[in-house]
C-alpha cells in the first residue's frame, strides 16, 4: 500500500530526468545495502550461483559495472 507521503515522493521522482531518477534509485539502493542484505529466494540464489559459475568458467566475457553504466547513460 502506498502512503500519501510515498505518493508525493513518487510523483516528484517521476518528474526528474531519467539520469537523475537512476541516480536516485542508486542512492536508495546504496542506503539499503549499507544497513541490511535483502533476503533471496531459492530461485534467486540458484541464479546467482549459476552466474558466478559462468563467470568463473568464462572470465573474459564480463564487463565492469562502471563500463556498462557509462554505456547505458550514453545511450540515454
Amino acid at each position: 500500500m502506498i502512503t500519501t507521503m510515498n505518493e508525493r515522493l513518487l510523483a516528484a521522482a517521476v518528474e526528474l530526468p531519467v539520469e537523475e531518477r537512476i541516480e536516485l534509485v542508486e542512492a536508495i539502493w546504496d542506503s539499503i545495502s549499507e544497513t541490511e542484505e535483502p533476503a533471496l529466494t531459492e530461485a534467486q540464489r540458484h541464479e546467482l550461483d549459476r552466474r558466478l559459475d559462468d563467470l568463473d568458467q568464462n572470465p573474459g566475457t564480463s564487463r565492469p559495472w562502471e563500463e556498462v553504466k557509462a554505456r547505458l547513460q550514453k545511450a540515454l
